[in-house]
């Protein structure tokens, strides 16, 4: 079962090359360098447990100083108490405990055989996710053939399924044409434009796209756009003032909504707040009202539910299960 659901994943990233339909996943450097097969390094590895080797250095660090300084110093004796808790047995990211040597419950960590319990709890974190690796690079081989992949860096790679970390502004702006009498020169388009480059974070921006578009990347080049990103300008509307409105956005064809605000200020306010808060408040669904959020359909985009279809498969908040 779990095979499979792993070969899938596989299958996920191979297709996200070929189509360039990114996916929005984060994984360790070390996944993606054994992928390809890259030489994993002493980074990499602690990487995948942050906490738990920033411990492991820092008692390291303190027994060293214990032993040029004093060894019955407190320092010394404060890591030997700490010590004292700790066996040869770790706790995998599935929650279960596995020895690292045999009989490991039994065996305390001292500081004669602390050297030797990080050692093997290096090892046992670089071959932790060896099979799944080994389950999502057959998928992925049974999309693009691996000497394909071997042309690749593990950073490539990665760009190459999730596309480039950082919404590129100057890439969408290149890529966008403006409906009706309205084109880059007009204010509130410029307007727009600040707020997207200057005033929006990341995180905001990826918003944004998934509020105009339903994902959360760019293609990585210009040709790589299959439509443009299109604004349609909102200069009146009989029943609300400009000022009030909300963007609307169609996602299936990448078009925006946007009310001509008599401000920067205020149409940062409105963006935000419909990206933040309304992110389902689109033209190709019925809605009532588009200037009240209380009105907007909340069920997300399919393409929003593809990296929570994947946490699934992986198991929930720890990387593999």
């Amino acid at each position: 079962k779990f095979k499979k659901q792993y070969q899938f994943i596989g299958q996920l990233m191979g297709m996200a090359i070929r189509k360039k339909h990114y996916l929005n996943v984060k994984f360790p450097i070390l996944l993606w360098k054994k992928l390809i097969g890259e030489e994993i390094t002493m980074k990499d590895i602690e990487a995948i447990d942050i906490q738990s080797f920033a411990i492991i250095k820092e008692m390291k660090t303190n027994l060293e100083q214990s032993q040029s300084i004093d060894g019955d110093s407190e320092i010394n004796y404060l890591c030997t108490s700490i010590m004292s808790e700790l066996r040869f047995d770790v706790i995998s990211s599935s929650g279960q405990t596995y020895e690292l040597i045999p009989g490991g419950e039994n065996i305390p960590v001292t500081p004669r055989n602390f050297s030797e319990y990080c050692e093997r709890y290096r090892e046992y974190r670089l071959n932790e996710f060896g099979r799944p690796i080994e389950y999502i690079r057959q998928g992925l081989c049974s999309i693009i053939p691996y000497g394909c992949l071997t042309l690749f860096t593990a950073n490539e790679l990665e760009e190459a399924v999730c596309g480039k970390g950082e919404i590129d502004v100057a890439l969408l702006k290149r890529n966008t044409v403006y409906l009706g009498d309205y084109n880059e020169n007009s204010p509130h388009i410029q307007q727009f434009w600040t707020i997207i480059n200057e005033m929006f974070d990341e995180s905001q921006k990826k918003l944004f796209l998934i509020f105009v578009w339903g994902r959360s990347t760019l293609p990585i080049l210009d040709k790589d756009f299959k439509s443009k990103f299109k604004i349609q300008t909102i200069s009146h509307d009989d029943n609300h003032q400009i000022d009030q409105m909300l963007p609307r956005a169609h996602t299936c064809f990448f078009t925006l909504d946007l009310p001509e605000y008599s401000t920067t200020d205020i149409m940062y306010e409105r963006l935000n707040y419909a990206i933040t808060n309304c992110s389902s408040i689109d033209g190709d669904v019925a809605i009532d009202n588009v200037s009240n959020p209380t009105h907007s359909n909340d069920d997300p985009l399919f393409v929003g539910q593809l990296p929570t279809s994947l946490a699934t498969l992986i198991g929930g908040n720890s990387l593999f299960n």
